[in-house]
């Protein structure tokens, strides 16, 4: 939120448009009905679609969709706190800048703005620098007991939260989580033209592996390829699991090397390894829908706390100069990607995103979960611009209060430099986080 409008930024966005008037100005004449609004929207929706379909561009189509909903999810819960609160709400958009379509319900007016890099709810009064018409100073923000104030500032952050947990909950009943005590065939490929060893062992996709000559696999791929590559022309004894019954296959790994160009295995005599053409990962297993809550709940936790020690490091001396060094090495961005410390850009994180899309609907769930949980945890930073900047004038609004009969209202203005430093540090992490996935492309999903 900022001083004047609750808002909200896609994940790697830098500042935003703000209210500049500071004024609750009454709200123009849209000129379309509600279910006017509805049609066309569907309409450019159609439109857009379709232009992805032909393009190819589906995925981030699919990645773009995901985070418009976040973030009008967001701006909804601060505007349903605010209603509930008794204040007014003037305006509910995605986007920024000019109109692009919008109409008007009652005193909020709804719509897009062509600058998509976040979304804002427009609330009179969020501060006592604004100005406010005197018949609307009973229903600002500012004159709501402390109670209705901070819901309203927590309410976008504990939206994220709230969806993080529904992903988790539907990734773990509906989807299928990874079994790492278990090792799935995916598929079986032919070697030199001719049927692989595992073909021709008759091993086929579905088979979970339970053990290779005797030694217990536990979802372990490399205990299985070990014992491949170790085994040339050596026959192997495994046990699978066929749908529910044990069966032994003997596979005899083929003498030879991988040649890439050729797409064949050709013989060696020296340095011999075994290759048998299997692919295999850990099988998605779902849980009861009511185990699941207790699972994401955990797993929540455990992401949040991931991303409290992301964003400590982020923020810390050691985290700023490794952000400078990603954009001016290579080698320091590939170490950031690979040890999971590098902060992305929207542009790194939209390419993560697509890539999870193609991995898979699991993939994608926990790609929307990491941001959720990230974005919640971002935007509760006690400083303006930010939701957790409100956060902390309400509640050091509420200690001086005390038991005072007048409220006590902070004075905003001696905040001013302090929300310029945090604005010209978004503006830093934004340009190198920017610089960087455009010099030194990585993904962090994939």
């Amino acid at each position: 939120m900022s001083s004047v409008d609750t808002q909200a930024e896609a994940p790697g966005a830098g500042p935003t448009e703000r209210g500049r008037t500071g004024r609750a100005d009454p709200l123009p004449a849209t000129g379309r009905s509600p279910v006017r609004a509805a049609i066309e929207l569907v309409l450019a929706a159609t439109a857009i679609t379709l232009v992805a379909i032909a393009t190819g561009w589906v995925d981030l189509l699919i990645v773009i969709v995901c985070l418009v909903v976040m973030v009008m999810l967001h701006e909804l819960a601060h505007l349903l706190a605010a209603k509930r609160g008794g204040m007014k709400v003037t305006e509910y958009f995605l986007g920024f800048g000019p109109r692009l379509w919008s109409f008007r319900r009652g005193e909020t007016e709804y719509g897009v703005k062509p600058l998509l890099v976040g979304g804002y709810v427009k609330i009179p009064g969020m501060t006592n620098l604004e100005e406010v018409d005197p018949a609307d100073e009973l229903r600002t923000y500012r004159q709501q007991p402390f109670p209705a104030r901070l819901l309203v500032a927590v309410a976008g952050s504990a939206m994220h939260f709230l969806m993080a947990f529904v992903l988790l909950w539907a990734l773990v009943a509906f989807v299928g989580i990874p079994n790492d005590n278990a090792l799935e065939i995916q598929a079986t490929a032919a070697l030199g033209g001719r049927p692989g060893p595992a073909q021709v062992a008759g091993l086929r996709p579905g088979d979970v592996v339970v053990s290779v000559d005797g030694r217990a696999v536990r979802g372990d791929f490399g205990v299985l390829s070990s014992a491949i590559r170790s085994h040339p022309g050596v026959p192997l004894h495994l046990v699978v699991d066929r749908a529910g019954h044990v069966e032994s296959v003997t596979v005899v790994p083929a003498n030879g090397r991988v040649d890439h160009e050729a797409g064949v295995v050709a013989p060696r005599g020296s340095a011999p390894f075994g290759v048998a053409g299997i692919t295999a990962t850990s099988p998605l297993t779902t849980r009861n829908p009511v185990v699941a809550v207790g699972w994401a709940v955990v797993n929540l936790g455990t992401v949040t706390g991931d991303s409290v020690v992301g964003l400590a490091h982020v923020f810390s001396p050691g985290g700023i100069d490794q952000l400078f060094g990603q954009v001016t090495s290579a080698q320091v961005a590939h170490r950031a990607a690979v040890n999971g410390t590098r902060l992305y850009s929207v542009v790194g994180a939209a390419r993560g995103a697509a890539q999870a899309v193609q991995a898979g609907i699991g993939n994608l769930l926990v790609f929307l979960v990491a941001i959720n949980v990230f974005v919640g945890m971002l935007n509760l930073f006690p400083m303006l611009p930010f939701d957790g900047g409100h956060v902390a004038i309400a509640v050091y609004e509420r200690i001086r209060s005390g038991r005072r009969s007048v409220a006590y209202h902070a004075d905003v203005a001696k905040l001013l430099p302090f929300t310029s430093l945090t604005l010209a540090l978004i503006g830093v992490l934004f340009v190198t986080t920017l610089l960087a996935d455009v010099l030194h492309p990585a993904s962090p999903f994939g």
